[in-house]
């Protein structure tokens, strides 16, 4: 099962790292420009650049409609560069501008974090040295439940999922 899987994750990992760079898609959708508009060119026996002009047409949906394909090679690769455009490339480029857009100015840095850690820390030492003075039992406290997000120390089969999360705090 794990050999079935393999591709798929060299794929996964592929379009993560396609889509993390914005050099890589600017320079794959100039790449894909350029060699539809050569094939298209050849296919169709049209000049460089009215074959560029339409796989940019083409690659933008736009679809002007002055130069289209005739033969059924042509349409098929106007059929893969129109899929490929707006199945994989345009939403890959927008979905890494919106990210770069949406940052959140009131995260904590990892230091304010820890920072917190430690106060937490010092006001449950100081509760206890005080409840000690008084003679209170203070309750014990939760147990602590693993933490379900990347890089956690608990196994996957031990961290709380999205669900359990919403429907324990309920």
């Amino acid at each position: 099962m794990e050999d079935l899987l393999l591709p798929f994750r060299w794929i996964y990992r592929g379009l993560i790292w396609f889509a993390n760079s914005p050099r890589t898609l600017i320079t794959s959708y100039l790449l894909m420009i350029v060699v539809a508009g050569v094939i298209y060119g050849h296919v169709e026996a049209r000049s460089p650049a009215d074959a560029v002009w339409w796989a940019v047409v083409t690659a933008s949906t736009v679809g002007y409609g002055d130069i289209s394909p005739t033969t059924w090679q042509g349409r098929t690769l106007a059929a893969l560069l129109i899929s490929t455009m707006v199945l994989l490339v345009i939403p890959l480029i927008t979905a890494h501008f919106a990210s770069r857009l949406i940052v959140d100015d009131d995260a904590f840095e990892h230091d304010e974090q820890e920072q917190l850690k430690d106060d937490v820390r010092r006001m449950r030492a100081l509760l206890e040295e005080l409840a000690a003075r008084q003679g209170v039992e203070l309750p014990p406290l939760p147990p602590t439940r693993p933490v379900s997000g990347p890089g956690s120390a608990a196994p996957p089969w031990e961290r709380a999922g999205r669900s359990q999360r919403r429907r324990r705090w309920r």
